[in-house]
C-alpha cells in the first residue's frame, strides 16, 4: 500500500494503523509540513514531492492501494501562496492518479475536504449540495476530486473521495505556521494565554476525530467496488460546534478558563459547516464515534506528554 503524505498528521497516523494490521507499506512525503519522526519505521520512506512524475510512479510499483493524503493544507497559505498549493494539490494528484492507473493500483482514496461546500445552504450539508469553494486550496480540493471521478469514468481506476471535516487529534501540532484551531486553543489553555479567536467565534465546525477519519479510510479501502467506485463521501460527526463552545468543553477539561482574543475573520472562513454522514453509513458501512469531548481529553493528554518530552513529534 502506498499513502502519500504519510509523515503528515492524518497520513502518520493511518501509516501507523496500516503497518499494525500487517500491510506493507510505502510512504511519499516531501516533508513541507511532515515530519520524518512521525513515519514509522516499519514503512518505506521516500521523501520527494506528489508532482514529481518519476519519483511516484517508481513509489508506485508493486502497489494495489493508494490513500492520497498528501496536499498543501491550509487555507491561509492558499491565499498567500495559491501558485504552490495549486501545484500540489491538483497537479500531484493528477501525477498521482496517472501513475496509479499506469501501475494497475485497484483502488484510490482520496482525502478531500469539507471546505468544497464554501458556505452552504443547507445544514448538515450532504454530498449532493452544489459545491461552492471560497479559497484556492478550496478550489484545488474540488479539481483534484473531478480528476478521480474522471479516472474512475473513463479508465476504470477505483476511485473514492473522502471529505474530512476538521480533523484533530494526536500528531497536530500548534507551533506549525498554520496551526488548526484545537491545537492552538490547548497551547494557549496550558501555557495560561488568552486563546486567539478569528471573528466573533460564533462560527460553528463540525470536528472529527483522527481515529475515525483512519476507519473511514479502510472502509473506503475494503468497501465492494459495486457500492462505492467514483463515489463520495462526508467524513463527519454530524455535531455542529461554535468556536467559544469548544473553548468552554476545553477549559472544562482543564480546568482553565481564559478570555479569548478577538481578531478579524480569517480569509476564506466560512460560517457553518456540519456534515451528513448517511451516505458513507450506507455505502462504506462507517460512520463516526467518537464524541468531541472524548477527543478532546485524547488530544490534550498526548499535547501534554509531547510537551513533557514523553510523545514523538
Amino acid at each position: 500500500m502506498l499513502v502519500t503524505g504519510g509523515a503528515g498528521f492524518i497520513g502518520s497516523n493511518l501509516v501507523d494503523r496500516l503497518v499494525d494490521d500487517g500491510h506493507e507499506v510505502v510512504v511519499v512525503d516531501d516533508l513541507f509540513t511532515g515530519f520524518r519522526e512521525n513515519v514509522n519505521p516499519k514503512a518505506e520512506f521516500v521523501e520527494g514531492t506528489v508532482a514529481d512524475e518519476a519519483l511516484v510512479g517508481g513509489a508506485m510499483r508493486g502497489v494495489d492501494v493508494v490513500f492520497h493524503q498528501a496536499a498543501h493544507k491550509a487555507v491561509q497559505r492558499s491565499v498567500e501562496r495559491p501558485l504552490v498549493t495549486d501545484l500540489a494539490n491538483t497537479h500531484g494528484t493528477l501525477t498521482v492518479l496517472k501513475a496509479a492507473l499506469d501501475a494497475g493500483v485497484q483502488r484510490l482514496v482520496y482525502a478531500s475536504s469539507s471546505s468544497v461546500y464554501g458556505g452552504a445552504d443547507r445544514v448538515p450539508t450532504p454530498e449532493s449540495e452544489t459545491l461552492y469553494p471560497r479559497s484556492p486550496y478550496a478550489v484545488t480540493k474540488v479539481a483534484a476530486e473531478h480528476y478521480c471521478h474522471v479516472f474512475t469514468e473513463l479508465y476504470g481506476l477505483e476511485t473514492v473521495r473522502l471529505r474530512y471535516f476538521n480533523v484533530y487529534g494526536p500528531r497536530q501540532r500548534p507551533d506549525s505556521t498554520y496551526a488548526a484551531v484545537i491545537p492552538l486553543f490547548i497551547d494557549a489553555l496550558v501555557h495560561g494565554k488568552r486563546p486567539m479567536v478569528h471573528g466573533d467565534g460564533r462560527q460553528s465546525r463540525d470536528f472529527t476525530y483522527i481515529s475515525d477519519v483512519i476507519e473511514a479510510n479502510l472502509a473506503a479501502a475494503t468497501a465492494p467496488a459495486e457500492a462505492c467506485a467514483g463515489g463520495v463521501y462526508n467524513v463527519a460527526g454530524g455535531d455542529e460546534t461554535s468556536l467559544l463552545e469548544l473553548l468552554d468543553a476545553m477549559g472544562r477539561i482543564l480546568g482553565a478558563t481564559l478570555e479569548p482574543e478577538f481578531g478579524p475573520p480569517r480569509a476564506g472562513d466560512v460560517r457553518r459547516s456540519r456534515g451528513d454522514g448517511g451516505a458513507a453509513a450506507s455505502d462504506l458501512g462507517f460512520r463516526c464515534t467518537v464524541p468531541l469531548e472524548d477527543g478532546l481529553h485524547r488530544t490534550i493528554e498526548w499535547l501534554r506528554q509531547r510537551t513533557a518530552g514523553d510523545a514523538r513529534p
